[in-house]
């Protein structure tokens, strides 16, 4: 018989690396769950159960509800990883839609891109592999296509100078910078980790053959999504949002044609996205403005 679900879900906070206040937030959402199954073993625990406990959750908002389930469905995968059960029961279980009649509507965020506080955990999960820590912290410092990371050469990276050159879209070639941060991450790469004997920036290690090539796409998403897994406020968070954090952390800070030449966008109008301003920001700026005022 599989342990209480109280026990997997005192293990499944327990993990190293969580910031308090994910923490807290866990154990607040699941508060609710264990009083009514913590002492049920896991294995009894099925959709049905949980898909009526979230039915159940009726006085919160669906963006509130979307984070409950993430993590509901977050400490059932790591029972699975435990071997506590087989599988996860409320996999690809879909999520509530917004109910017009409480005034809930879709957002009118348009582009995907991450908070301060998804950045600092983001950061905290990636630290155990280097070589995606890195390429992250390229991503979001320097606004390039993982593609185009991917694509570079040791060689056309210009480290005194924190640059490099990238072949965009439309065979046009335009000039990236970074960080100090990211410099530091990258310089750690290239000493500690990276494979010398491929051209590549970023090298990967067949497991078989040992043969050393250049890191692929499909294993970076892999090994991000590994990374990243078990962290429900990053469950959705895809490696091309960097770039969009890159492009919205600097809407304002410099002029849209200085942008769309760091992004590399061919028209204007794709830049032009980035300016429009969310709901999160606009209630932050008119609470800002209030106090000023008051």
């Amino acid at each position: 018989m599989s342990p209480p679900l109280a026990t997997v879900a005192t293990e499944f906070i327990d993990r190293p690396g969580l910031s308090e206040a994910t923490i807290h937030s866990y154990e607040l959402t699941l508060m609710p769950l264990l009083q009514q199954y913590g002492q049920w073993p896991t294995e009894l625990i099925d959709r049905e159960i949980l898909e009526t406990y979230l039915n159940s959750l009726t006085g919160l908002r669906y963006s509130t509800h979307h984070r409950h389930q993430a993590i509901v469905q977050a400490l059932m995968n790591f029972a699975v990883e435990r071997h506590y059960i087989r599988v996860n029961p409320i996999a690809r279980l879909p999520r509530r839609k917004p109910n017009p009649q409480r005034g809930e509507h879709n957002s009118d965020q348009i582009i995907r891109y991450l908070t301060s506080e998804q950045l600092q955990s983001l950061y905290q999960a990636l630290a155990k592999d280097q070589r995606i820590e890195a390429l992250v912290r390229l991503l979001h410092r320097s606004g390039a296509r993982i593609s185009e990371l991917l694509a570079l050469n040791l060689a056309d990276v210009d480290m005194k100078d924190c640059r490099f050159e990238v072949l965009g879209k439309g065979n046009k070639k335009r000039w990236c910078f970074f960080s100090a941060d990211a410099h530091h991450s990258l310089q750690k790469y290239l000493k500690y980790y990276r494979h010398s004997q491929s051209p590549a920036l970023f090298t990967a290690q067949h497991r078989l053959s040992q043969q050393i090539n250049r890191l692929s796409y499909g294993t970076a998403y892999k090994s991000f999504k590994q990374l990243i897994s078990g962290h429900p406020e990053l469950e959705e968070v895809r490696l091309h949002d960097l770039r969009h954090t890159f492009a919205t952390e600097r809407v304002g800070l410099m002029g849209l044609e200085e942008l769309r030449a760091l992004m590399g966008h061919q028209n204007i109008q794709t830049t032009l996205r980035y300016q429009k301003v969310t709901s999160a920001q606009a209630q932050k700026a008119a609470q800002k403005a209030f106090q000023s005022l008051l």
